[in-house]
């Protein structure tokens, strides 16, 4: 698991490497299903706290040159062809999207599909949802049945201190 002050050593060197470390900064922020983010408007790179702890070192510095890669390209650039090149001449070998675990044991939602697969949500569903794994098309018989469960203050302390650590 990355620590996160080598995290932040390791983002402030490659916004040193790659930016302006006059107008560009890092920061973590506390997002459970996005490993890191890319604001133009602060020129500000982010990374999430809760997932950076789950991590290991080798996948944090991946997001990091994923964002990066988004800093230079520019904010019109998305994930096509001028920041997939940029990414890979930076280094990255991920894909445009990271596919790791997000911070489920903190998701107020829990939903199950009638095979089993389970789903977590920050928000309530405001919708009917199909299962993706049962079928890549709406399908009724494959509908999730959510759950709310309580996510006690004494799970955040937990979660928020492994994240510090």
């Amino acid at each position: 698991m990355a620590e996160l002050d080598r995290v932040r050593r390791w983002a402030e060197a490659l916004i040193a490497l790659h930016l302006d470390p006059a107008h560009w900064s890092f920061g973590f922020d506390n997002a459970k299903t996005r490993a890191g983010q890319c604001n133009f408007t602060d020129k500000r790179i982010t990374v999430s706290r809760y997932l950076a702890s789950r991590y290991e070192d080798d996948e944090i510095h991946q997001i990091l040159l994923h964002e990066v890669a988004h800093a230079l390209a520019g904010p019109r650039a998305g994930h096509g062809p001028k920041w997939r090149a940029i990414a890979l001449d930076l280094g990255y070998e991920g894909k445009r999207l990271h596919g790791g675990a997000i911070a489920d044991d903190l998701a107020p939602w829990v939903g199950t599909c009638p095979n089993g697969h389970t789903h977590y949500r920050y928000r309530k569903p405001a919708r009917a949802l199909a299962c993706g794994a049962c079928s890549r098309r709406f399908d009724a018989a494959n509908l999730i049945s959510w759950q709310h469960r309580e996510v006690s203050a004494s799970q955040r302390k937990v979660a928020a201190a492994a994240a510090a650590e």
